[in-house]
């Protein structure tokens, strides 16, 4: 099932924050089409819903994009922030394999 902006906003604890649903709104639907064409369509629907599984990637992916929508790369001192979404996480891309047509 899609994540809504306010489950994304909550997720990364800030669920009455309208900026961060604002973001999340604008964010979904370029994660979305991400992971649908990283899967090949599979794990979608006919009315382009997906599954629990992809949903999730597409919450954590977008929460990690919002919390950096510049992806840019800051360092102070020693604390270092890297860019929002620079692809998927190493269990992002276990769950979205389950889905995706690959050569055997």
């Amino acid at each position: 099932m899609m994540p809504t902006p306010e489950k994304v906003a909550a997720f990364i604890g800030q669920p009455d924050d309208p900026d961060v649903i604002a973001l999340a709104t604008e964010h979904l639907p370029i994660i979305a089409v991400y992971a649908e064409a990283y899967t090949r369509g599979k794990g979608f629907d006919a009315l382009g819903e997906p599954s629990r599984a992809i949903g999730t990637v597409i919450m954590t992916a977008t929460a990690r994009l919002i919390a950096n929508p510049e992806q840019i790369d800051t360092r102070i001192g020693e604390v270092s922030i890297k860019g929002g979404f620079s692809g998927w996480t190493l269990a992002e891309t276990y769950v979205m394999n389950q889905y995706r047509k690959r050569t055997k």
